[in-house]
């Protein structure tokens, strides 16, 4: 299937997927690097699951701009089905370029299947290593856009929640609102480095990973660490980022199952770059290092979205 892309003037290359009847989906190049992953004991509000942390050299690959819309979603749910059946409106809160949620780890891989197997590219969840490279675009902050968060830069619960001892602010940021639904994706004009938006906020989004109880072992490659050393607890998955009903957390884990179309949710509260365990929806679909339409590498500083 034939495609567009975008040369952009600062950090590197851009794709538009045509998902027919003028819906596009936009996958930005991520200019692979080595950084440190996981969260410092000194960083408020982390956890001994993000720790130790560990220097990953991740390959180039591909990312979608944007979180997945409900547009998007439908679009790929009428392709033809691969594995499992997909529910083309889970959504709780509905409009075309609000993102999709209340899906389960297995629609997502659904999702990609369908989309990969249309397009003839392999599309798929990123791993975690992947997920959290590109939020942090080359940042060590617990927020790519610095220490603290806003309710003007993202989406979440900007108020006090007393059940879950949440303050509404995260170290010396202020207090915001809480507009108890999503909001439209690439809503707040806030990307990171690589031109990506909503890393922070909005919702939750599926990583290839399994749960693990900390990062002792985890691959330093990029890849997922896909062996589940759960004692057959093989449908838990991690998650990155937060959901507007919840904190400014940045990493959880979820379990899903095959016959679910959502997933059992157990909270755990934390701040930036956390885990613990929730459900979620898809977020986005890497895919690997220059897919056959690109002759050469192309260069990340070539490409701006800002």
């Amino acid at each position: 299937m034939p495609i567009r892309t975008k040369s952009i003037a600062k950090t590197g290359l851009c794709f538009v997927e045509d998902l027919g009847n003028g819906i596009e989906l936009e996958m930005v190049l991520i200019e692979g690097g080595t950084f440190t992953m996981g969260a410092p004991e000194s960083e408020e509000g982390s956890r001994d699951s993000e720790r130790p942390q560990h220097q990953v050299t991740v390959p180039t690959f591909f990312m979608g701009k944007y979180q997945v819309t409900q547009a998007q979603w439908r679009a790929v749910a009428s392709l033809t089905q691969v594995q499992k059946e997909l529910e083309a409106d889970p959504s709780r809160f509905k409009g075309n370029n609000l993102p999709v949620e209340t899906i389960s780890w297995y629609d997502a891989e659904e999702f990609c299947k369908r989309l990969s197997k249309h397009t003839g590219r392999k599309y798929r969840l990123p791993s975690e290593a992947e997920w959290e490279y590109a939020c942090r675009g080359g940042t060590t902050t617990p927020f790519h856009f610095g220490d603290t968060i806003t309710t003007d830069l993202a989406n979440y619960r900007g108020i006090g929640d007393e059940e879950y001892k949440w303050s509404g602010s995260y170290g010396d940021g202020p207090k915001g609102v809480y507009r108890g639904e999503t909001t439209k994706v690439g809503g707040f004009d806030a990307p990171n480095y690589f031109g990506l938006h909503d890393t922070h906020g909005n919702v939750w989004e599926w990583c290839l990973d399994y749960w693990h109880e900390s990062y002792e072992g985890a691959p330093t490659d990029g890849t997922a660490w896909t062996k589940d050393d759960n004692d057959n607890q093989s449908q838990i998955r991690v998650v990155r980022g937060t959901a507007v009903l919840r904190t400014a957390v940045l990493r959880i884990a979820a379990t899903s199952t095959p016959s679910t179309a959502s997933t059992t949710s157990v909270f755990a509260w934390s701040a930036p770059w956390r885990r613990g365990l929730f459900s979620s929806p898809l977020r986005f679909c890497p895919f690997p290092l220059y897919p056959s339409f690109l002759s050469t590498p192309p260069l990340a500083s070539a490409i701006n979205f800002f």
